[in-house]
């Protein structure tokens, strides 16, 4: 018998992506649950013109959430997206095509970003590869927030889908900063809750390695000015996060 696929997403106000994500998955999947954090935007309202099961839940963190969303979806097999996020229609043929196989546990797909409208092939930040399709009954989101993973729990192989799936990450370099205040936030306490500390030399350290790793290593100078901006702002990233980790330990 044919697999049947749930979509499972997690908003908080995403009005400005929701909807695209929804309609790439149409056809697609068999069901598209939405569990959103009481968004005050019209993220609902967009959904409700989609064949889309919503439900509530407060968040606790993005692991928290995804975890949640997995085990509501009504199937077994659980396709799990983030609202700017959009398959591409080789991407959708692929996942098409397992519901009629056997042979995998689970299976990752590439993930391509957009950054303020150009599209990162380097940087670290392509394939980006993403176990993103599984059997939600052998399967949970691990990691450290905010940066989550999709494990398979079982030693089952791991097929790859073929396609991209599109992220369009940030529109502006005004999202981007706000978006490391958020994340750097959430990092910081994160290692605070592992006793971790930082001094000023391993700020600066850590600082110029990203900034080295993102653009000569990972070959951020193949996207030219957007892996220029790309690189120096991930430096931004970690020295924030670690200066955050060193302020939040000294109040301690």
């Amino acid at each position: 018998m044919p697999k049947k696929i749930t979509a499972a997403i997690i908003t908080f106000n995403e009005e400005r992506n929701i909807e695209r994500c929804l309609l790439s998955l149409l056809d697609c999947v068999d069901e598209i649950l939405v569990v959103d954090s009481f968004s005050t935007d019209k993220t609902e309202e967009i959904c409700q013109k989609y064949n889309v099961r919503f439900i509530q839940n407060p968040f606790e963190g993005h692991i928290e959430q995804k975890n949640v969303a997995l085990q509501l979806s009504t199937h077994d097999w659980v396709l799990s997206l983030d609202a700017d996020e959009a398959l591409t229609a080789e991407l959708k043929e692929s996942i098409l095509n397992t519901k009629n196989e056997a042979d995998f546990g689970g299976y990752s797909l590439n993930r391509l970003t957009n950054y303020c409208g150009k599209w990162v092939h380097y940087c670290g930040w392509y394939p980006d590869t993403k176990i993103r399709l599984v059997n939600k009954n052998t399967a949970k989101w691990d990691g450290v927030n905010p940066h989550d993973r999709l494990d398979v729990l079982n030693d089952s192989k791991i097929g790859q889908l073929k396609g991209d799936l599109l992220h369009y990450s940030y529109y502006t370099k005004e999202d981007h900063f706000k978006q490391i205040d958020y994340f750097g936030r959430i990092a910081a306490n994160e290692l605070i809750k592992k006793g971790k500390t930082a001094s000023i030399l391993k700020i600066g350290v850590k600082t110029i390695a990203q900034f080295f790793k993102s653009f000569l290593l990972k070959r951020g100078f193949l996207d030219g000015k957007t892996g220029f901006l790309i690189s120096i702002r991930s430096a931004y990233a970690t020295y924030i996060k670690y200066s955050l980790v060193r302020k939040l330990a000294a109040e301690k």
